[in-house]
């Protein structure tokens, strides 16, 4: 009895002692007492040491701890399992899981949505799909925490035909399972799907989160479906929605890419909260706008105001300059870029969008010079912007010169050859046009419906890259 007494004195000084503020050196004394007293199996203790080892970054050694247990409580595995599916070792929730199987302990619905949650973030399709399987074979498959997780793995692997079996299957549905489809469909390009399926949503009765109107707000922005987005933002007014960081930044976002970044200017006054990603995003839409001399106001208000502009930051304003040909304004900020101001060096897509602004201002030799300086390669969004703006201000020579080097970079683009063509045939080299043509049958290569003015596409695809999505 006085053993017992004893150990379970030991047992409830363990469990004070992992209640409290602990640091990683007391941690370590703890776990050598539990090792020492063989309190692995004890489940409460361990519960407790886990979630310690959380708090303090040292979920490995839980999981050192754990490959000692010859038959852990299924409690136990859950809750690592959960705990490493939020850290920055996802892949070691697989482990546990995998142990678990290897030992026959029984996984239950708690288990499942943990290991999927890892397999989705690890894009580990295979893995997932044999889980899949386990869900059915265990008569978990009517979970809806467990078919929410499915469908999130589907999505994540790219897999949305996958995603929608699961959620058609699904007997019962709530607002994650709605929004996990419409996200599902949104990542994909199906954007036109995921406004059907918020659609859908709003007739099922089911309300939506924030998650959900994020998603739906930039299916909109995608999709130039204007009057969706402004029946979401009526949506929030009307139900007294808080416009947080996230909810003002995707309208702002929207608004832009719909044409009405009047209104996006609205939203963004009216946030109390503002980051990287909103400047970012007001800065995009009034470059979409041509609104150049406002998005450089706001480009120096931003830094004003003490926020960093970051790469996509540069690249919508030195766009804005571009569209809005403010020359000395873009050599200014991109020139600044060059000598360190912002703590990074220019990219290819600033470099793309610099040449872009020089050549449509008819800057051509300072565009090929700027190219000719190039720290790396050019792509095919530098020799487009330059083959763009030598087209616009008949520089036939230096656009056969650009259209070269972009089928040197992809022999197999049709449109680049009819580009060429089409050049050859304006300068009056019937002969060289009549060659490429045959070496365009020869390698079986053909002009697609549509292209007959493929040198605007060229333009059209770096002026797109020089605004990527945030």
């Amino acid at each position: 009895m006085a053993l017992l007494s004893q150990a379970d004195a030991i047992s409830k000084r363990i469990l004070h002692l992992l209640s409290t503020p602990l640091t990683s050196f007391l941690l370590r004394q703890i776990e050598s007492q539990i090792i020492l007293q063989s309190l692995h199996s004890d489940t409460k203790i361990f519960f407790n040491y886990i979630n310690a080892c959380n708090s303090l970054n040292l979920l490995p050694s839980a999981l050192d701890l754990f490959n000692q247990l010859d038959n852990p409580h299924v409690f136990i595995c859950n809750n690592l399992i959960k705990s490493f599916s939020h850290s920055n070792s996802p892949e070691n929730s697989i482990s546990v899981y995998s142990k678990m199987r290897k030992s026959s302990i029984a996984a239950n619905n708690y288990t499942f949505p943990f290991v999927l949650k890892a397999l989705s973030d690890l894009r580990l399709l295979r893995r997932g799909q044999s889980v899949h399987t386990h869900v059915i074979k265990t008569g978990h498959s009517e979970d809806i925490y467990v078919q929410n997780s499915l469908m999130d793995l589907y999505s994540s692997c790219g897999l949305t035909l996958a995603c929608v079996q699961v959620f058609d299957e699904m007997p019962l549905r709530d607002a994650v399972s709605w929004t996990t489809l419409i996200c599902a469909h949104r990542i994909a390009g199906r954007l036109d799907a995921a406004l059907f399926a918020f659609e859908r949503m709003r007739l099922s009765g089911i309300t939506p989160n924030h998650v959900t109107m994020v998603n739906v707000l930039a299916a909109c922005a995608g999709a130039g479906a204007l009057d969706m987005g402004v029946w979401v933002h009526d949506y929030m007014k009307r139900n007294g929605w808080e416009l947080d960081v996230i909810l003002g930044t995707s309208l702002i976002d929207m608004y832009g890419r719909c044409g009405r970044i009047e209104m996006g200017l609205r939203v963004f006054e009216t946030l109390v909260h503002k980051n990287i990603f909103t400047w970012n995003s007001l800065i995009r839409g009034l470059a979409l706008a041509k609104h150049g001399e406002d998005a450089v106001s706001c480009f120096f208000r931003m830094e004003a105001e003490g926020v960093k502009p970051d790469r996509v930051t540069l690249i919508g304003v030195l766009c804005a300059c571009s569209h809005s040909g403010l020359v000395e304004a873009g050599r200014q900020i991109f020139y600044s870029m060059i000598d360190g101001r912002f703590g990074f060096s220019p990219e290819v897509k600033h470099y793309g969008c610099m040449v872009d602004l020089l050549a449509r201002a008819g800057l051509i030799d300072e565009a090929r010079g700027l190219i000719e300086c190039l720290p790396f390669e050019p792509n095919k969004f530098i020799w487009g912007a330059l083959l763009a703006g030598c087209r616009a201000h008949g520089n036939l020579e230096l656009c056969e010169f650009a259209a070269r080097r972009l089928l040197e970079l992809e022999p197999h683009n049709g449109a680049y050859y009819v580009l060429l063509s089409n050049l050859y045939s304006e300068m009056g080299k019937w002969h060289q046009a009549e060659q490429l043509r045959r070496l365009m049958e020869g390698r079986g290569i053909k002009k697609d419906i549509g292209w007959s003015a493929s040198e605007l596409q060229a333009c059209k695809e770096n002026r797109d890259a020089c605004l990527p999505c945030i």
